[in-house]
């Protein structure tokens, strides 16, 4: 069996109940390991790419300003990589059924998730769907320096000077 690599995201419900603790410690029964992490600010253009296979779904618009934080003062999801044999199967199967009411009452969604009055899902946390998935979505949230492994093939290019933001 070779490694493979799953995008985890602790959802912006799941920070603002204080569950990343009990998140982290769950998803540790995988036995992975940890090869990229950090807090994000989803923008809008990030969830409408994360989620574009969705677009066409009643639910979209909810589903992206649930992502963006907008229904729980939290404009921030923490994104990771794990990393290791069947990652895929050992975090779906720990995260449980996206609807948390149909989740195993064992699983994270089981245990930490509700679907609102409103009717959206909030499961606490996102995990890749399979490998094709996995590494669009790692592509879309990461960049290669972010990630302790080579996971996927990479290229230098140069870069013409570009702005950015450095400590004052």
């Amino acid at each position: 069996m070779d490694n493979e690599a799953v995008l985890i995201l602790i959802k912006p419900d799941g920070l603002k109940k204080s569950l990343t603790g009990n998140i982290l410690t769950r998803l540790s029964e995988t036995k992975l390991e940890i090869v990229a992490a950090k807090m994000v600010r989803v923008s809008e253009e990030l969830a409408h790419e994360h989620y574009k296979q969705l677009k066409q779904e009643p639910f979209f618009k909810d589903l992206i300003q649930y992502i963006r934080g907008e229904y729980h003062d939290r404009r921030k999801v923490m994104a990771l990589v794990y990393w290791g044999e069947q990652a895929l199967q050992r975090c779906r199967e720990l995260a449980g059924a996206t609807n948390p009411e149909k989740a195993e009452s064992t699983s994270i969604r089981g245990s930490y998730g509700r679907i609102t009055t409103l009717g959206v899902y909030e499961n606490v946390i996102h995990v890749s769907s399979d490998r094709k998935e996995a590494e669009r979505e790692i592509k879309l949230w990461f960049c290669p320096e972010e990630i302790i492994v080579n996971l996927f093939s990479t290229k230098e290019v140069e870069e013409k000077a570009a702005k950015k933001r450095v400590w004052a």
